[in-house]
């Protein structure tokens, strides 16, 4: 392939080690193409970042690829120990590839988000094809005078997004990974698929029912009711920035806006990572953070709005400042974030993920539709997206029977779940269902309070994987 000179030449860049964190890690870098898919006489490059462990692995071992999600994989390969607690069973590589306009691996440096013409790389296929270009880089440096080429001793891993990736890398690379483990990866989350937009949002009031309980669910409800009451006015504006700390002020209808979409936010993450366990994910979070939320949110009575917006200022700081170290809230930051950036642009143009509130969630009604959705995406961006229908197209939609070495796990009490595989589709398409487990629950690192979903959904993996390595 005419690439394997470039892949050759930049992929031993000066590594810094990343000490921080629970897993000791080597920062390399690979140049790949911004585009993989057009000629040019001057085809550009940009650095590529992976986070690489060597210490359990022994010639003739795999190695492990987690498939880089949106966000910086310094924080993924950190919460992923399942990997670095099977690694020393496989003799295992571990590599965490970032994925492109993530983290650091920015193809236009500082310039990468000033235009939608610079963001127009910003794609799943382009960043699949990051990760086969790395991984044959990898093959070559680690593997080349070991096994033949068509001996394929790659894995691959994600969770979330990076599920969904892990994935599709074995459906468009059959040849660079013999097998994929894709954890809470709602694949089924598009329009024209079995997901209806309401199922996102249910599924958050069911976990906040289940561990909260019923008047948690309804005084959630009337929080949203209260913020927009009160903001009406000056005063009331200036209330809830103050008992909210929020670090800019409300003083607008779309600062009021803002604040409301952060806080469904909240309720969203708080209902991911509701860990049997401290965990820092996202955030600092207390073991079962749903239930201490609702326990600090109705614990207490309130007479009045102000009454009930102090209690969810209470509450709300189990998520938003747990370890104490936080002067403010920054509402707004995170409309700002290259990382919010990026995934806006991915869910405008190729990733429409519907959804929507009815009568009987914990939400506010609110409709959707993708004309909407792409009038929204054309508004900020200045571009259609791809069609409703594209993720089916690319990836076969509800037609996995064709593809082979898949797993799909789910945590049952995950929001995400609701357009994850639960059911096997074939001997080679296999589902594992965890009941009562959080947002890819089974890919962090083993604990004492592992309930015995968790910990068969690892072995369970295990097993497979020793099948796709024929080390059974």
């Amino acid at each position: 392939m005419w690439y394997i000179l470039y892949t050759l030449i930049f992929l031993h860049e000066t590594c810094i080690c990343i000490t921080e964190g629970r897993y000791l890690l080597e920062t390399k870098y690979i140049e790949v193409p911004v585009d993989h898919f057009s000629a040019s006489p001057k085809p550009r490059f940009f650095k590529l970042r992976y986070l690489l462990n060597d210490k359990y692995h022994v010639k003739g071992g795999p190695a492990f690829v987690y498939t880089g999600n949106e966000g910086d994989i310094s924080m993924y390969a950190q919460n992923t120990g399942f990997l670095f607690d099977i690694a020393p069973i496989f003799n295992a590589l571990l590599v965490f590839i970032e994925h492109r306009y993530y983290g650091v691996s920015l193809p236009f440096g500082n310039d990468s988000f000033a235009s939608s013409d610079n963001l127009r790389y910003l794609t799943t296929t382009q960043a699949l094809a990051d990760f086969a270009y790395t991984i044959e880089a990898l093959r070559r440096t680690f593997f080349g005078d070991v096994l033949s080429y068509d001996t394929y001793p790659f894995v691959a891993f994600g969770g979330s997004y990076g599920g969904m990736l892990a994935a599709w890398l074995r459906m468009k690379y059959p040849y660079e990974v013999v097998g994929a483990v894709a954890s809470s990866a709602p694949i089924f989350h598009f329009p024209g698929l079995t997901v209806g937009c309401a199922a996102f949002n249910a599924q958050i009031t069911r976990v906040f029912r289940r561990y909260g309980g019923e008047r948690c669910v309804r005084t959630v409800e009337l929080g949203w009711d209260a913020v927009l009451n009160l903001s009406r006015t000056k005063l009331g504006m200036d209330f809830i920035s103050s008992s909210w700390k929020l670090c800019k002020p409300l003083k607008t209808a779309e600062d009021v806006r803002r604040l409301l979409d952060w806080l469904g936010s909240v309720y969203e993450n708080l209902s991911m990572f509701n860990y049997h366990y401290p965990a820092d994910f996202v955030a600092p979070l207390p073991a079962y953070p749903v239930k201490i939320f609702c326990d600090k949110l109705t614990t207490a009575y309130f007479n009045d709005t102000k009454g009930l917006i102090d209690r969810f200022a209470t509450a709300l700081a189990i998520y938003t400042n747990y370890t104490g170290k936080r002067s403010c809230n920054n509402v707004n930051g995170s409309y700002e974030e290259p990382a919010e950036i990026a995934w806006s642009y991915q869910t405008c143009v190729e990733l429409a993920m519907p959804k929507c509130s009815l009568e009987g969630d914990m939400f506010p009604t609110k409709s959707w539709s993708y004309e909407g959705h792409s009038e929204a995406c054309y508004e900020r961006f200045g571009v259609r997206g791809l069609g409703r229908d594209w993720p089916a197209m690319a990836y076969g939609g509800k037609n996995l029977r064709h593809y082979s070495n898949l797993v799909f796990s789910n945590g049952l009490m995950d929001p995400w779940s609701v357009g994850g595989v639960f059911s096997n589709v074939s001997s080679t398409v296999l589902a594992f269902n965890i009941t009562d487990g959080p947002h890819h629950v089974d890919f962090r690192r083993a604990d004492p309070a592992d309930n015995n979903y968790v910990i068969e959904a690892r072995r369970f993996h295990v097993r497979i994987i020793k099948q796709w390595l024929n080390m059974v």
